[in-house]
């Protein structure tokens, strides 16, 4: 069993990525548009991973990913941005992937941190 947080404010990106990782093993997700949801969601529910957009309509994927991190401790993280050089800090556990984003290297990234 794999839980996921998929942080992304475009809904039929998230699917698209959901529906990905659950080819690839992943069981049950969360999925927020906010900063804050994205802390709320995994304060309620721990991610084992989380896949996380850097722009966002309220706040930033980056800045949710440290909140989650400071209390959660070190969750794998792969971002997937438009804007990839944007991306900071997406420091460790991580890896940074360009949208539109390849299947194949989500996959992989996906097999790679879990």
């Amino acid at each position: 069993m794999c839980h996921v947080l998929i942080i992304e404010d475009e809904p039929i990106v998230a699917m698209g990525i959901q529906m990905m990782l659950e080819e690839v093993g992943a069981t049950s997700f969360d999925i927020a548009a906010t900063e804050a949801d994205a802390v709320a969601a995994a304060f309620a529910t721990p991610p084992e991973l989380i896949t996380s957009d850097v722009r966002l309509v309220e706040g930033t994927g980056p800045q949710a990913v440290q909140q989650i991190h400071a209390r959660l401790g070190p969750v794998p993280v792969i971002f997937i941005s438009g804007t990839p050089e944007e991306c900071r800090p997406c420091g460790p556990p991580g890896v940074v992937l360009s949208k539109p984003v390849c299947e194949g290297a989500l996959k992989d990234a996906f097999h790679q941190m879990v």
